[in-house]
């Protein structure tokens, strides 16, 4: 088999860029280890930046999403029982953030992909990258229940932390930056609405909590939990008990309970992989870089990778030049570590860590206090949050 682009993986970055590379006149060959079920089902946030809502549409598919989705002009911070509303359009020239699930996305990109791309390969399981330095790489996977071989131009890695493609970049020549937070989300689904109808982000000596939504009659929140916690071994109920405290207000705000759908723990780190290019092998996402979720980031990181890419591959179809191309990596990273930044500043900021010493928590308070009263605080906050600039 042979294509100019071999992307591995059908998360919503691989499926995106097939898609983009689909408009630009560009063929590419999608490979998925997991069925088309798994994938639609695969539970990820749905934060999306203005950006990532502009890509989509610009990549006619937007339809469904400004059809369902939620728009959100800004985000609640609560602490000491308070509330502060920080306000994205009147901070940041008119952006917001679009509520719209990660599965969802991939419902509406398969679908594309299905009708009008090309190949995309569910359970084809990506074995190895070869020959990343050639101009010939080549993607060795089992599929329907034999070995073949893709054979491209060029290979975008788009297959998640645990992925292949990384793999293929030798020892000595990456560099990896991380950081571990001792602490997780233990994080649920429930089939009730939305207590807020904006997200709220609450710094509690409990711990933090974050109140988001699916869609008008489904809930999605959190809790911070010590790492390594059970998700099983927290009852429904003792559940809804500590949401409610750690959301608690000096007002008559109240939390809607109802059934409980889905529970699981999420770790925290921070991880990030320099370069994100190896001779003609892309990374892309979670194969080049991860964020705390706290930040909203992850997904939206991911798309302007493969914005980058497309726009990079695009230029060169068109001048020759392979200029965009070697700046891949450089051009992504800076996009990367703001987000790292900010997703670092929100986790430290919210969350309470185990040994916290009293002084600590005075700071997270005074550090609230100054973006609740200062509106350049506000605004560093609302530009991140809406997303940093594509390339």
């Amino acid at each position: 088999m042979r294509t100019t682009v071999g992307i591995i993986g059908a998360g919503p970055a691989g499926l995106l860029l097939a898609r983009l590379l689909h408009n630009a006149g560009i063929d590419a060959v999608v490979l998925e280890s997991r069925d088309r079920a798994y994938v639609e089902q695969r539970q990820r946030a749905g934060i999306l930046e203005q950006g990532t809502v502009d890509v989509l549409r610009a990549a006619g598919a937007g339809e469904r999403m400004d059809r369902v989705g939620l728009r959100h002009d800004g985000i609640e911070l609560r602490y000491a029982r308070r509330r502060h509303r920080v306000d994205f359009p009147a901070l940041t020239g008119g952006k917001s953030v679009m509520v719209y699930a990660q599965t969802e996305v991939c419902k509406d990109l398969i679908a594309l992909q299905l009708e009008e791309g090309g190949p995309l390969l569910f359970e084809a399981e990506a074995l190895a990258v070869e020959g990343a330095e050639s101009d010939r790489p080549r993607v060795r996977f089992r599929h329907e229940g034999r070995e073949d071989v893709l054979e491209c131009d060029y290979v975008v890695g788009c297959d998640g932390f645990w992925g292949v493609a990384r793999k293929a970049v030798p020892a000595g020549v990456g560099r990896v930056f991380e950081r571990t937070y001792p602490f997780g989300w233990l994080g649920i689904l429930a089939d009730v609405p939305p207590s807020h109808d904006e997200l709220v982000y609450a710094r509690h000596d409990r711990g933090f909590a974050l109140l988001s939504m699916r869609s008008p009659s489904v809930s999605r929140l959190y809790l911070q939990v010590p790492e390594g916690t059970d998700a099983e071994a927290w009852s429904d109920e003792q559940i809804w008990d500590e949401l409610e405290r750690r959301f608690e207000t000096d007002d008559d705000w109240t939390l809607r309970r109802g059934p409980i759908t889905q529970k699981s723990v999420t770790p925290m780190r921070s991880f990030v992989h320099e370069p994100m290019r190896h001779g003609r092998l892309f990374l892309a996402g979670d194969a080049a870089h991860i964020v705390p979720p706290t930040g909203a980031k992850g997904f939206n990181l991911a798309v302007g990778d493969v914005v980058t890419f497309a726009r990079a591959l695009t230029h060169q179809r068109g001048t020759g030049s392979a200029e965009l191309l070697d700046a891949y990596s450089e051009t992504c990273l800076r996009r990367v570590w703001q987000a790292e930044r900010f997703s670092c500043d929100m986790t430290v900021l919210l969350h309470r860590a185990p040994d916290a010493t009293p002084f600590e928590d005075r700071l997270q308070l005074a550090r609230l206090e100054r973006l609740a009263s200062s509106r350049a605080a506000e605004t560093d906050l609302a530009e991140a949050y809406t997303g940093f600039a594509f390339g």
